[in-house]
């Protein structure tokens, strides 16, 4: 790891990211795309030591209070977040403002700060995303090789729904001949309904590959599923968009499960909710004059 300093931490969108690089090791990483423009080995993560100081300064000058975003391009809860705690202090400043949160992360360590999360989401509201593509634990620890497997991560969901934070799923990426089956996509969808999930984003049943991340994911198939990559190459070439030969098949089971359980399923309805800031505090004016 090294550390950096940083002129600003949100974007536009209010989204953030505190580290730079990931070591969950997931095959299929989109984050190692040469288009980042990463200057330095991917798991030689980039720690911005100034995160929380750009954070509250920035939230501070805000006129109007909004959902903060985080683990889009890296899980803010990767190994050395349990060492160095940015995440728990960008938290903390979060719910000392009063702005609310979303966070995105493979990893079941989100919940060391379910105490900060819960204090959130009784002001405004506080939704965490989880990552969940591959139902076999065998099949995950190969896919997903460096953070808890999708039992651990659903385990994770529950607790959340306990304590009355709301959840997301992302069901994505499917890979193409390794988890585009029935059976893995009815057992995510088994978790996500006990779990009692808001919502679950899926953008189609396939992967997307780009130079950089392709590379990588090939150099994976290679080790661990001798003979595919050369199936893939065969039937995708260089596209972008690798979609399973049962897309709609598997899509239909999904649509179907969320219709059933009141699951929100459309992509762009989960992004409105995940940024839709509420204030539990305020209350309706009551007008006297009739």
């Amino acid at each position: 790891m090294h550390e950096v300093t940083v002129k600003g931490i949100l974007s536009a969108k209010n989204g953030m990211n505190i580290y730079r690089g990931c070591s969950h090791g997931c095959i299929y990483c989109d984050s190692r795309s040469t288009c980042y423009q990463f200057k330095h080995e991917f798991e030689d993560i980039e720690i911005k030591t100034n995160a929380a100081k750009l954070l509250e300064d920035a939230l501070r000058r805000k006129k109007h209070k909004c959902m903060i975003g985080t683990g889009a391009m890296s899980d803010p809860y990767m190994h050395i977040e349990q060492k160095l705690g940015n995440m728990r202090k960008c938290l903390e400043i979060i719910e000392n403002y009063g702005f609310g949160v979303t966070v995105l992360t493979k990893s079941a360590k989100i919940l060391r700060d379910i105490d900060l999360l819960k204090k959130i989401n009784e002001k405004t509201k506080c939704v965490v995303q989880m990552t969940l593509t591959t139902y076999d634990e065998d099949l995950c620890r190969i896919i997903e090789p460096n953070v808890e497997t999708t039992y651990e991560r659903f385990k994770a969901l529950e607790v959340f729904r306990d304590n009355g934070i709301p959840t997301v799923v992302w069901l994505c990426p499917i890979l193409p001949f390794i988890n585009d089956t029935a059976e893995n996509i009815k057992g995510i969808l088994n978790y996500c309904v006990r779990a009692g999930v808001k919502g679950i984003i899926n953008f189609g049943m396939g992967v997307t590959l780009r130079e950089g991340n392709r590379e990588y994911f090939y150099k994976k198939l290679d080790e661990h599923f001798p003979g595919l990559k050369e199936k893939y190459i065969s039937i995708y070439g260089n596209n972008y968009e690798l979609p399973s030969p049962d897309a709609d098949i598997l899509y239909d089971i999904f649509k179907t499960e969320c219709i059933k359980n009141n699951i929100i399923y459309r992509a762009e309805e989960c992004f409105k909710y995940l940024n839709e800031f509420e204030d539990k505090y305020s209350f309706p004016q009551i007008s006297l004059i009739e």
